[in-house]
């Protein structure tokens, strides 16, 4: 029964790591929305969607997580992305639009268009669904979610950005000092 108890424990742990991880990068994602950093949105947001992919890499290399119940319980009305998503188009700008191949495992893939502030916040939503079932005591759904949502949608969608805004922030860096 020890055995359990500790691995009981672990999941619990490991849960609420990544609860933490989730919610400072909602809580910076909201700043940076807010402007609170002028002239720094694309490095901060490399910095939050780098870190972010941290907890994703987790959740992906753990089992899969079996939440208790069948049927996930309602989590409640979902935060309306379209406020962060407009906040960061106009925040980042030129930059919003990116291009990419859609399955860098298939030969002569799709290239598709595009923007950094769909993608981020498309994956805040994923996060804030997960965070809802966690506030309200339903870890193991939570962490469910957010595998499952990693595994299905956020982690590739925040790959995508991650590339694209260490794109943006080298060409602004090195640009920049060709010039100079």
């Amino acid at each position: 029964m020890a055995t359990a108890k500790r691995l009981n424990d672990d999941v619990d742990e490991f849960t609420v790591d990544v609860a933490d991880q989730i919610e400072s990068f909602l809580i910076a994602l909201g700043a940076v929305a807010r402007g609170d950093f002028p002239g720094g949105t694309l490095s901060i947001l490399l910095l939050e969607v780098s870190q972010l992919l941290l907890a994703g890499g987790r959740l992906g290399a753990v089992v899969d997580v079996v939440p208790n119940e069948r049927y996930e319980p309602d989590a409640g009305v979902d935060p309306d992305a379209d406020g962060l998503r407009e906040r960061l188009a106009e925040l980042i700008g030129p930059a919003d639009e990116y291009v990419e191949v859609f399955d860098p495992y298939i030969r002569g893939g799709e290239i598709v268009h595009s923007r950094l502030s769909d993608d981020i916040a498309d994956v805040a939503a994923d996060l804030y669904h997960g965070l809802a079932h966690f506030k309200a005591g339903r870890a193991d759904e939570a962490l469910w979610w957010w595998q499952y949502s990693y595994l299905a949608n956020w982690g590739s969608t925040a790959s995508s950005a991650l590339r694209a805004l260490h794109s943006a922030v080298a060409h602004t860096r090195l640009d920049a000092a060709s010039e100079a």
